[in-house]
C-alpha cells in the first residue's frame, strides 16, 4: 500500500498539444460521430427491411454494425467534452465503467470479426454444405458465444479492478479511460491483473488472428482453384470487405503493442488509437457497402419506396 488521498475522479487530458485547434477537432469529430452512428444504423435497418441480406453473412455484420455503435459512443462525447473545458473530470466508477465497455466491445469485436471469417470459409470452401452447416441456430450461438465471451473476459478482470483503492497519480493521459493509467494510480498490487490483461490480449488478439489467417489461407486456396476467372472474382468480392476491416483493425492495433518502441511512443499510440476507436468504426460501413450490390440494391429500393410513400 501506497500512502495518499484516495481518488474520487480522474482527468482526462485528451490532447493538450493542440490549442486552438480545439473548436475545429470538435466539430470534425462531432460530424465523424454522426455518420458513423447513421452509416451502422443504416446497415442494420436495410439488413432488417430487405429479406434477401437475411443471411448468415449479414446477420454478422449487423452485430458488427450493433457493436460499432455503442464502442464509439463509449469513447467520442467524452472526448469531445475534453474539448470544450479546461479540465475533463470524470468520477472513478464512471471511469472503471467506461474502460469496462470500451474494452469489452473492443474484444468482442475480435471475436465477431474471427466469426465471420469462419462464415467466409464455409460460403467459399464448403458451397454445397454451407446452408445445411451455417443454419439460423447455429449464427445465433456463434454470435452469442462472441458477445459473452467478450463480456466474461473483460469483467473478470473488471471485478478485481473495482476493488483496488486508488491513491496515486490521477491525470491519465487520454481521451478515454485507459487500463494502463489506472493500474498506476492503484495503491495495491496489480501484478495479478497486469497477468490476467496479458493473457487475455494473447488469447483474444493473436488468437482470433490466427484464426482468421488460417481461415483465409484455406479461402485463397480455394479461389485460386477456381477455373474461371470471373469465378475468382466472384468468389474473392465476397470477403474482400471483411478482409479490409480485419488489415484495418489488425494493423493498428499490432502498431501499438508488437512494435519495439511501444511503451517510448506514447503519443504516436494514442493517434494510432484514433483509428481503432473513431476512424475504423465510421469507415466499416463504406467498406461493407460501397463495393456490394446487394446492399446498395437494398439501400436504392429503400430510397425509392419513401420517395413514393411522401409522393402519396
Amino acid at each position: 500500500m501506497r500512502n495518499g488521498t484516495a481518488i474520487t475522479e480522474f482527468i482526462l487530458l485528451g490532447f493538450p498539444g493542440i490549442q486552438g485547434l480545439q473548436a475545429l477537432l470538435f466539430i470534425v469529430i462531432f460530424l465523424i460521430y454522426i455518420l458513423t452512428l447513421s452509416g451502422n444504423g443504416l446497415i442494420i435497418f436495410i439488413v432488417w427491411v430487405e429479406p434477401r441480406l437475411q443471411t448468415p453473412m449479414y446477420f454478422f455484420l449487423c452485430n458488427l454494425a450493433f457493436l460499432e455503435i455503442w464502442y464509439t459512443t463509449t469513447v467520442i462525447p467524452k472526448l469531445l467534452e475534453t474539448f470544450v473545458v479546461s479540465k475533463t473530470v470524470i468520477c472513478t466508477a464512471c471511469c472503471l465503467l467506461q474502460a469496462f465497455f470500451h474494452f469489452f466491445l473492443g474484444t468482442t469485436e475480435f471475436l465477431i470479426l474471427g466469426t465471420m471469417s469462419f462464415d467466409r470459409y464455409l460460403a467459399i470452401c464448403k458451397p454445397l454444405r454451407y446452408p445445411t452447416i451455417m443454419t439460423s441456430n447455429l449464427c445465433m450461438q456463434l454470435a452469442l458465444s462472441s458477445w459473452l465471451a467478450g463480456f466474461t473476459i473483460v469483467f473478470c478482470q473488471t471485478m478485481l479492478l473495482v476493488q483496488l483503492p486508488f491513491c496515486g497519480n490521477n491525470v491519465i493521459n487520454h481521451f478515454y479511460c485507459d487500463v494502463g493509467p489506472i493500474l498506476k494510480a492503484a495503491c495495491a498490487d496489480t501484478s495479478i491483473l497486469e497477468l490476467l490483461g496479458l493473457l487475455a490480449t494473447i488469447l483474444v488478439i493473436p488468437g482470433s488472428l490466427l484464426f482468421t489467417i488460417i481461415s483465409y489461407i484455406y479461402i485463397l486456396s480455394t479461389i485460386l482453384r477456381i477455373p474461371s476467372a470471373t469465378g475468382r472474382q466472384k468468389a474473392f468480392s465476397t470477403c474482400a470487405s471483411h478482409l479490409t476491416v480485419v488489415s484495418l483493425l489488425y494493423g493498428a492495433v499490432l502498431f501499438m503493442y508488437l512494435r519495439p518502441t511501444a511503451h517510448s511512443s506514447f503519443k504516436i499510440n494514442k493517434v494510432v488509437s484514433v483509428l481503432n476507436t473513431i476512424l475504423t468504426p465510421l469507415l466499416n460501413p463504406f467498406i461493407y457497402t460501397i463495393r456490394n450490390k446487394e446492399v446498395k440494391g437494398a439501400l436504392g429500393k429503400a430510397v425509392t419506396c419513401s420517395k413514393a410513400h411522401h409522393a402519396k
